[in-house]
């Protein structure tokens, strides 16, 4: 039961600003969330908790704000879920703003590579940790670890996204927790579906009224709205997605340009999605990183804030605790998957694979905060860089092991 709005606004503000205005890494993040909220201010149960995860895995949008307000609404109620989101993300975005108008005025310059190397490996460590934690709680039998086992193999093998591979996983734990029946109609119904989506090749950013030649604010709003919307697997997904319509369908901005952007957007803490204010500014200036970052977080907020009061009213009955029991493990599948396709992008060299694994492992033994983990892998990743400008040093611990 959330505790009333007037006695948790505060630590709600506070809490989800220092962790927009610190926490990198993408998916990472909610691993981040899971220690800070979770597990140090105990503002809910670990079960609960994969609950939450479940549920914004299986919902288009910003991922990691999705889990935030869920974090907020838990705490706080609906106004706590609005808070957290709002906090979550204005870090974000003034950062985001900040380096851009330098950008503008200055160009692309290195500002914080060997801060942010040394990040990568420890926001994946505070991930890998969460998900071994989380582990041990949602994998309670043989039973949920091979549904875990199944979402983790269709995730590396198919074509298929984590929202799909979750929600059949959902029909999986109908299947074997409630009703045979019921669970095979579903499953069915879900594998057509599926199977009919690709065919039918209707795509909400393709009408007449997104794309346009010239950028206006009504475009910006209506393309970063839909992006927001309709794009399934987090901030990395929707990256891709505002690529290919900004860059090479509307030639709003240049490769060059974008390639910036995303650079800009690794020094910047909070939501990957807020790269939205990066392109939003550059066509149309601050009103348009304004607009272009209020769009692509509106539908997140609204679908939470719409199905939060639902979800906690059949989040108990039988059929949807039987879903659920699908959902979680498949989740850690997922999960699982993302962090095996983060690491050499997060560790590509053998310094930064031993910080990953003495990182992953104290705090797996210790529980430390994360902000004090992440300060060290700043201080790590600067030390890092003056000891590979040594050329004995540089062949050996600092080129890269993925084939890169």
């Amino acid at each position: 039961m959330a505790e009333p709005f007037a006695n948790t606004w505060q630590d709600i503000a506070l809490g989800f600003l220092k962790v927009g205005a610190t926490a990198y890494g993408g998916p990472a993040i909610m691993g981040i969330m899971q220690t800070e909220f979770q597990e140090r201010r105990q503002w809910t149960s670990k079960p609960r908790f994969l609950e939450g995860m479940a549920l914004v895995n299986v919902l288009p949008g910003a991922t990691a704000t999705q889990l935030g307000i869920f974090l907020g609404y838990v705490h706080g109620g609906w106004w706590g879920g609005l808070l957290a989101g709002l906090c979550f993300a204005a870090p974000g975005f003034l950062v985001m703003l900040a380096l851009t108008v330098a950008y503008a005025a200055l160009g692309a310059i290195p500002v914080l590579r060997g801060a942010l190397y040394g990040l990568g490996p420890v926001v994946l460590a505070i991930f890998f940790a969460a998900l071994f934690r989380l582990g041990k709680s949602a994998l309670r039998s043989r039973t949920h670890g091979l549904i875990a086992v199944g979402a983790a193999i269709s995730a590396l093998l198919s074509p298929i996204g984590a929202a799909a591979i979750l929600l059949l996983a959902g029909g999986v734990g109908l299947f074997l927790f409630h009703g045979k029946r019921l669970g095979a109609i579903v499953l069915v119904a879900l594998t057509i579906v599926l199977a009919l989506v690709p065919l039918v090749g209707w795509s909400p950013l393709g009408s007449p009224a997104v794309v346009g030649q010239e950028p206006t604010l009504g475009r910006v709003a209506a393309l970063f709205a839909a992006v927001g919307a309709f794009t399934f697997g987090g901030g990395l997904t929707m990256i891709a997605l505002m690529e290919e319509h900004v860059v090479n369908q509307l030639h709003w901005l240049t490769p060059r340009e974008f390639v910036d952007g995303l650079a800009l957007g690794q020094l910047t803490p909070g939501p990957v999605l807020m790269l939205a204010a990066y392109v939003g500014y550059k066509v149309l200036g601050i009103g348009g990183a304004i607009v272009a970052a209020a769009a692509s977080f509106l539908p997140s907020f609204v679908l939470m804030l719409v199905l939060l009061p639902v979800f906690d009213r059949i989040r108990n009955l039988t059929w949807a605790r039987a879903v659920m029991q699908g959902i979680v493990p498949g989740v850690i599948g997922v999960m699982a998957v993302a962090l095996v396709r983060m690491t050499p992008h997060a560790a590509p060299d053998p310094l930064a694979i031993a910080a990953l694994v003495v990182v992953a492992t104290t705090l797996i033994l210790w529980r430390i905060a994360p902000l004090k983990v992440m300060l060290g892998g700043s201080v790590f990743g600067i030390l890092r860089d003056r000891v590979c400008e040594l050329p004995s040093v540089r062949t050996v611990l600092c080129v890269g092991v993925w084939g890169r």
